[in-house]
């Protein structure tokens, strides 16, 4: 907006000149111009000259020139003059440059702005365009903490059964607290095939849980469709990346062609993403003119973002949300809820109600930080709060199973904590393991091979490697299919017909 104002301002000064130069009146108002610029000239040559010689005279004249343009910024340089001449040993300027910027980005106290180094940044931009190699988790530095925000769907995290809001404290024995979000990015990632170690705190239980994940490549598809019962599409949306709106419009076409009468939006674990996405998606959804959110600024003005024309789509739809649908999600969320009158189901969602962008610098680093916040189309802030669905909804409670190490080998008298869960899975999926607790006993080793038996595993009555992945799988399996969240959707669809 405000580079536009200044292009007006450029071409009303272009149309100036080129009416001067139409008479010789102009003509000699021109020669005055050209004297008076060869005069300010001539004055900067000269002070450039004064300046080369103070810099010929001793670093302190020169300092004189420059500093008092920045006073705020004296005790920063004297700060880096004393480490360089009396620090021990030989400093990497560039490492003291990135600390301090990084320095000046924490002090923000804004998890969401951040200092990436070359390396981060190039990460960064991989999580959003393109395929990477790791566990599949957006997460945030917090307080502190690095906290999950949403496992991508199908990755190795949502598999290993980690979830939105689990702090991430060890990886690989190395205590990451007080760590940005990039640095431990850089830590958790890495190549296929290769296996990391987690220590995950959930909830305030102070007991962590090992976790031990395979990385694998990850790629970003966002959009995931299925037809469901009496004509009732689901389209599931994990994240907003480059190409997720040209996606979904394939994702819409199929569903129509098979018969798609409503239809399902599902956000639910998705953390996010690219701004333009979640708007070109919301304009399927929201009649021409109503807004689908605000703009606040530092200096109190406020910018509107009304749905534009083209097609819509008419059929009746119901979205869903978690605690794991955040920023670009609940934008689309509120769009939907205040201005399209969709209804939400399943829980409150994350909550970030801040937009970010980013100063690229010539090395390829850059800084990413909060330039606003954004409100609903009724003028809400969300953040730190969540959207509240029409129909509130959890997970049955073995959702919220902890996970169990299959490389951890559980037999006859084990007693552990893992032990406990996997008896609550055995229980749940129809078998009898005995007493739900911490004891690997004879009834748990019987449970245990007669699962083996069912999925085609040696019956050995052992809890380890494939029999651990399998019933884990079976559990999600299970989630999955006995979806409360997605009946309640498919009943509000269907009801009445």
């Amino acid at each position: 907006m405000f580079q536009l104002s200044r292009m007006k301002v450029v071409n009303r000064m272009e149309d100036n000149n080129e009416t001067e130069e139409t008479t010789n009146k102009n003509s000699h108002i021109r020669m005055k111009k050209f004297t008076f610029v060869m005069l300010i000239f001539l004055l900067v040559f000269s002070t450039a000259g004064i300046t080369l010689i103070a810099l010929g005279l001793g670093d302190e004249k020169a300092v004189n020139v420059v500093v008092p343009e920045r006073k705020n910024f004296t005790k920063l340089y004297q700060a880096y003059d004393e480490l360089e001449k009396k620090y021990f040993e030989d400093l990497n300027q560039d490492e003291l440059v990135n600390g301090a910027i990084n320095g000046m980005l924490n002090a923000l106290e804004d998890p969401y702005s951040d200092y990436m180094t070359k390396e981060e940044a190039s990460q960064f931009s991989e999580s959003i365009s393109s395929s990477f190699q790791g566990i599949g988790a957006e997460i945030q530095e917090l307080n502190g903490n690095i906290v999950v925000v949403s496992p991508i769907k199908g990755s190795p995290a949502e598999k290993a059964g980690i979830r939105p809001k689990d702090k991430i404290i060890m990886v690989d024995e190395e205590n990451i607290q007080g760590m940005s979000a990039n640095e431990a990015v850089l830590l958790i990632r890495g190549k296929k095939g290769t296996k990391v170690a987690l220590q995950i705190q959930r909830g305030e239980k102070e007991e962590l849980i090992d976790v031990t994940i395979t990385r694998d490549e990850i790629p970003i598809n966002t959009v995931y469709a299925e037809m469901l019962e009496n004509g009732v599409a689901k389209i599931q949306i994990t994240s907003f990346s480059s190409h997720t709106d040209k996606d979904l419009e394939a994702a819409l076409k199929e569903m129509e062609d098979k018969g798609m009468k409503s239809l399902i939006i599902d956000v639910r674990q998705n953390p996010g993403g690219l701004l333009d996405q979640a708007i070109n998606i919301s304009n399927l959804f929201v009649p021409k003119g109503k807004l689908l959110f605000q703009v606040a600024y530092k200096d109190g003005s406020k910018e509107e973002f009304p749905a534009s024309g083209g097609q819509k789509i008419d059929v009746p739809t119901v979205m869903l949300i978690d605690r794991g649908s955040a920023s670009a999600s609940e934008i689309l969320a509120a769009a939907f809820k205040e201005s399209a009158n969709i209804q939400l189901v399943g829980e409150k969602s994350f909550g970030k109600g801040t937009v970010q962008t980013t100063k690229d610098f010539k090395d390829g680093s850059n800084i990413k930080y909060t330039m606003a916040k954004w409100l609903t189309p009724n003028g809400n802030w969300i953040h730190e709060k969540g959207i509240e669905p029409d129909f509130a909804v959890a997970l049955p409670a073995y959702a919220e199973l902890s996970y169990i190490d299959p490389d951890k080998e559980f037999k006859k008298d084990s007693v552990a904590n893992e032990v406990k869960s996997a008896k609550e899975m055995l229980k749940v999926l129809g078998f009898d393991p005995g007493t739900v607790d911490t004891h690997y006993d004879e009834k748990t080793v019987e449970a245990v091979k007669e699962f083996q038996q069912t999925v085609k595993l040696e019956p050995n009555g052992i809890l380890q490697g494939e029999s651990t992945a399998a019933l884990m799988e079976k559990i999600r399996e299970k989630i999955l299919k006995d979806d409360p969240q997605v009946k309640k959707a498919i009943e509000l669809l269907t009801k009445g017909k």
